[in-house]
């Protein structure tokens, strides 16, 4: 009778051991899922800024020989907080013949979340 005590103890701690180890795992992909649900989130309101930059760069005036435009102001709201966009632009060809290279850079505190090279066109 006694051996029988001592085998349901030893029961129990292997049954809790395999919890530990089955919880860890559990909870361990929990927290990488958490992480990539972050990343697809600021990878998503990074596309939605820079198709609006892209936008608000090809409705503004062909600037020749221009480096820079002026961006959109960014929607205000939590979801926005930290972002910030540069827009740079270069001619294709020297001297500039009216085709740009726009190449719209959206940061999310400072690290650069998004690059997207798009082309304008003085009609």
């Amino acid at each position: 009778m006694n051996s029988e005590k001592g085998f349901a103890f030893i029961e129990t701690v292997v049954a809790l051991a395999l919890l530990g180890i089955i919880a860890v795992a559990f909870l361990s992909g929990l927290g990488t899922s958490t992480k990539a649900t972050v990343v697809a989130n600021n990878k998503i309101t990074a596309v939605s800024l820079a198709q609006t930059q892209v936008e608000w760069v090809k409705k503004a005036d062909y600037v020749y020989e221009a480096t820079e435009y002026s961006a959109a102001p960014i929607p205000s709201g939590q979801d926005y907080t930290g972002y910030s966009v540069q827009i740079d632009s270069e001619p294709l060809n020297n001297p500039d013949d009216g085709i740009q290279k726009i190449t719209v850079i959206v940061k999310h505190w400072g690290e650069d979340v998004l690059q997207l090279d798009v082309y304008k066109v003085d009609k």
